[in-house]
C-alpha cells in the first residue's frame, strides 16, 4: 500500500528564523503520525531547516535547482549544493517556474535526473490551465507533461519520482477540484505511467496540490489514487499544516 506523502512548498516566504520556531512548533505535533511530512523551503532556509529537523520525521526539500553540477550559471543552485546541506527532496517543474521563469518539459526532464544523479528524491509537478479545462484537454495535457518528464529514466527512478498534479487554476486562487476530479486525473497519470513502465506505476506516489487545507484533506486523501499533496498557502501555519498532517486523527 502506498504510503501519504504530505509536502509543504512554502515558495518566497519565512526568514530563517520563522523556519526554526515553525518546525520546532510543528514537530511534537506530527511525530506520530503515519505520513511522510516534507518541508520543502527557500534556499536561505534550508540549513537552518535540516539542523531544526535533526531527530524528528520532518524531511527538507528544496523548490529548484539547476540541472548542471556546476559552471557559469549566475544565482541558481546545484544539486551537488543541495545534497551538500543535507537536503532530500527537490521539487520540480513547478507551474510559478514554468509561467514566470520559462521551464519547460525539456528543463524538467533534465533537472529530474540531475536529481537522481545527486541522491535527490524529486517532486515533479504537472497541470492544466483553466482555458486548457474548459476545452476539455485535462488528460491530454497532464499525461503528456508526466511522458516527457519521465523520459529516459529507469523504472527504479520513476518509482522513486513523486508526481504532484496541480491544476494551475486551483494554485493560490481558493478554488479545489473535486475529490472526483482530482482522483480521475491523477488516474490518468497512473495509466500513462503503467502504459510505459508497467507495475512500477502502482509503487508511484501522486499527489494533489491547489488550496489544499484542513477542510478538504481527508476528503482527497480517502479517494482510490491521491497519494497525499503538495500543500502552499495552509503550509506556513502549523495549525493547519499540522491538521492536514493528521487528517485522519482529526
Amino acid at each position: 500500500m502506498r504510503r501519504k506523502v504530505i509536502a509543504g512548498n512554502w515558495k518566497m516566504n519565512m526568514l530563517p528564523a520563522d523556519t526554526i520556531n515553525f518546525i520546532e512548533g510543528l514537530a511534537s505535533r506530527v511525530k506520530d503520525t503515519e505520513s511522510e511530512v516534507i518541508l520543502c523551503v527557500p534556499y536561505t532556509d534550508l540549513f537552518y531547516a535540516w539542523h531544526a529537523t535533526e531527530g524528528t520525521n520532518i524531511h527538507i526539500g528544496a523548490q529548484n535547482m539547476h540541472w548542471e553540477e556546476k559552471g557559469a550559471y549566475t544565482g541558481e543552485i546545484s544539486g551537488q549544493m543541495l545534497k551538500s546541506i543535507g537536503v532530500e527532496y527537490v521539487i520540480i517543474g513547478h507551474s510559478e517556474r514554468r509561467q514566470y521563469f520559462a521551464e519547460t518539459d525539456e528543463t524538467v526532464n533534465k533537472k529530474i535526473k540531475a536529481a537522481f544523479e545527486n541522491e535527490l528524491k524529486p517532486i515533479v509537478c504537472v497541470g492544466e490551465t483553466l482555458e486548457q479545462r474548459e476545452a476539455g484537454k485535462t488528460e491530454t495535457i497532464i499525461t503528456k507533461q508526466v511522458e516527457l518528464a519521465l523520459e529516459g529514466l529507469t523504472n527504479e527512478q520513476v518509482r522513486n519520482t513523486i508526481i504532484a498534479y496541480e491544476p494551475i487554476w486551483a494554485i493560490g486562487t481558493g478554488k479545489t477540484a473535486t475529490s472526483e476530479d482530482a482522483n480521475n486525473s491523477i488516474k490518468a497519470i497512473r495509466n500513462k505511467i503503467t502504459s510505459i513502465y508497467g507495475d512500477v506505476a502502482q509503487d508511484v506516489i501522486i499527489q494533489y496540490g491547489g488550496s489544499v487545507k484542513s477542510s478538504n484533506a481527508k476528503e482527497l486523501f480517502e479517494t482510490s489514487d491521491i497519494d497525499g499533496a503538495l500543500v502552499g498557502g495552509a503550509s506556513l501555519k502549523v495549525d493547519e499544516f499540522e491538521k492536514i498532517v493528521n487528517y485522519n486523527k482529526n
